[in-house]
């Protein structure tokens, strides 16, 4: 591994400062800041920050469950998290005690355990105490500084509460559906031309209903499809045909379509959007 970044990628979970990181060859040594506390699990863990010396980045990065204790204790939570909107593979799933906290602090890492999910979607959360009930939060790192950067990252709860009894220490086979609320629609559709024009472009042109000035255009193919990506909300969608290729429909002078209003829910898939061109309305 490369020291310098595959260190920054470093943590245990609860939060334990690092005194120094101690390297020797494919051996790293994690020395706390002061004693752990006693009869207490932590998971150390090493984000997808980490690379080796090449600059192949771990593809999931990796976890490491110890106690104080004599003994792991039983309680765990494993199963597979479907995401829309953004890559699961690396996801952070940080896991709360609901007797410890209300809710997450982003910024102090205030979680009691944590997991990872690996390529395959799959997560595992071991070695939680029993009783307990447990929240998940899904952190996507962006930028994997392991930070959470309210404009760039991905902070989701997860919308159930997790009861481990000592009955049932075990909660498998859970799936996690988290959407990310940034993430675009994509919006696809074709265009009924039946005036036989061959001048200009053939475009749709989509505005925001909050913002009419937020406009996104995308081309016609030869086959009349369109495809478009759109924020999440209200938008007006008209195909218009551009004489003057100025990239602007022209009222009185350029054939359109009626307008379309459309809703693009996060990470959404609207399909089968027809847009009718009519010819221009000429004055009597």
């Amino acid at each position: 591994m490369e020291p310098r970044t595959s260190g920054d990628a470093i943590a245990i979970a609860p939060p334990v400062e690092i005194r120094r990181l101690r390297w020797s060859g494919r051996t790293v040594t994690v020395e706390p800041a002061k004693p752990l506390e006693p009869h207490r699990t932590y998971t150390l863990f090493v984000g997808r920050g980490a690379h080796d010396r090449h600059g192949n980045n771990m593809e999931t990065g990796a976890t490491v469950v110890f106690t104080t204790s004599d003994s792991l204790p039983p309680g765990r939570i494993e199963g597979r998290l479907e995401a829309k909107g953004f890559v699961a593979s690396g996801v952070y799933l940080w896991c709360y005690d609901q007797a410890r906290h209300a809710g997450p602090d982003s910024t102090g890492r205030d979680f009691d355990a944590v997991g990872l999910v690996d390529t395959d979607g799959r997560f595992r959360i071991p070695a939680l105490p029993v009783p307990g009930r447990y929240r998940i939060w899904a952190f996507a790192d962006q930028n994997q500084n392991r930070s959470f950067e309210p404009d760039r990252d991905l902070l989701v709860p997860v919308d159930t509460t997790i009861s481990l009894t000592p009955a049932q220490p075990v909660a498998r086979d859970l799936v996690f559906h988290v959407v990310n609320p940034r993430a675009p629609a994509i919006v696809k559709g074709t265009v009924l031309d039946s005036l036989g024009e061959r001048e200009g472009d053939l475009w749709v042109r989509a505005s925001a209903d909050s913002d009419t000035t937020r406009q996104v255009l995308v081309t016609v193919d030869d086959q009349h499809r369109w495809e478009i990506q759109l924020d999440p909300g209200g938008w007006t969608l008209r195909a218009f045909r551009d004489l003057d290729r100025n990239r602007s429909w022209a009222p009185g002078r350029e054939s359109a379509s009626d307008p379309r209003r459309v809703r693009a829910e996060p990470a959404g898939l609207i399909e089968n959007v027809e847009l009718v061109l009519h010819p221009v309305a000429r004055a009597p």
